[in-house]
């Protein structure tokens, strides 16, 4: 299997793509990893020669997180993010990944890799740390900021199978992002959405609350873009202040001290269940070719971690299931 690598994505770039990419053909021979990006730069984190499992596509541009996506991927043809894709487009790898410009990434997904038959608009998921589960699927987050309720019944579709292919879920629970439980609460959008999402041949469970998300809500949390990303943001803001709050308690006194030390091992679980890194990336929904964002700060490890979920993905064909369950729901909806 071959996956290519944005080495020059992300906050930390070569260095976390190309020590992450090292991790991951240590940990699964089988892969072999196209670092993509500037070779100079690239061979400089290397061992000489090549270790075994990984190549270099050199590129001459990187996208860069302030430009805008659009304008960047059509200017820069040959910028390390944009290549990426067009690899897996061609064949010449089975999944793509990269940490840069989310946006860029999204818009080469769409004009780069091209959109599944009776997709008209892929969603970009994030797993949330879950009180009950381990951790809950919710898309989109950030790739629509508009969506109609056709939409959202897709990305329930995606997200179900994802959850139960790739999270191993079994009947996995899909809930409806909402401002209340009842049926007729919420926008138009959430109201007319509903009873599609009753239709669809997934485990729907009704609305959820934003307040328990992160208790007992539900597997997939299905919403449109600009409420995901308000609710992504909001998480990963509220995780930054405690684990800061706490951090400054612990360090106040010398009895805090030592409590964080007889502590510690809790602490680490618990820091590592909110880690993002411990998932590696998230997919893309509902493109041609598999496509994995990983976070801008992604280090070795959470890019190694993406890089084996990709391989995971291909391996169980996931796109190819996602496409046989949208051709099914269209047949029962008579379209």
């Amino acid at each position: 299997m071959r996956i290519s690598v944005d080495a020059m994505g992300g906050d930390h770039a070569p260095q976390s793509a190309v020590e992450g990419a090292l991790l991951a053909v240590q940990a699964e021979p089988a892969i072999t990893i196209v670092l993509v990006g500037d070779e100079a730069k690239i061979r400089t984190q290397l061992p000489s020669p090549l270790p075994t499992g990984i190549e270099i596509h050199h590129t001459t541009e990187i996208i860069e997180a302030d430009d805008e996506p659009v304008k960047a991927v059509r200017r820069k043809k040959d910028s390390s993010l944009v290549v990426s894709v067009a690899l897996a487009r061609d064949g010449s790898v089975d999944a793509a990944i990269s940490a840069g410009n989310t946006g860029a990434l999204m818009t080469a997904g769409l004009l780069v890799a091209g959109r599944m038959t009776g997709i008209e608009r892929p969603a970009l998921a994030a797993f949330v740390p879950n009180m009950k589960r381990k951790i809950s699927l919710l898309l989109d987050v950030g790739a629509n900021m508009d969506a109609k309720p056709q939409h959202l019944v897709q990305y329930g579709i995606m997200g179900s199978l994802y959850a139960e292919k790739m999270l191993q879920v079994n009947n996995p629970e899909v809930g409806l992002l909402n401002v209340g439980t009842e049926e007729m609460k919420g926008n138009e959008l959430a109201k007319s959405t509903f009873p599609l999402l009753q239709a669809a041949n997934i485990n729907f469970i009704g609305n959820v609350e934003s307040r328990d998300v992160m208790q007992d809500g539900c597997d997939v949390l299905v919403c449109e873009g600009f409420s995901g990303n308000i609710l992504l943001k909001s998480l990963e803001g509220t995780a930054s202040v405690v684990f800061s709050q706490l951090k400054q308690t612990f360090m106040s006194s010398l009895i805090n001290k030592l409590a964080a030390a007889v502590l510690k091992s809790s602490l680490t679980r618990f820091r590592e269940r909110m880690d993002y890194a411990e998932y590696g990336g998230a997919p893309l929904l509902g493109l041609k070719r598999p496509v994995f964002k990983a976070h801008g700060s992604s280090d070795a490890r959470a890019i190694k971690n993406a890089i084996l979920a990709a391989a995971r993905y291909v391996t169980l064909d996931v796109n190819g299931l996602i496409q046989q369950e949208l051709e099914k729901d269209q047949q029962g909806r008579g379209e």
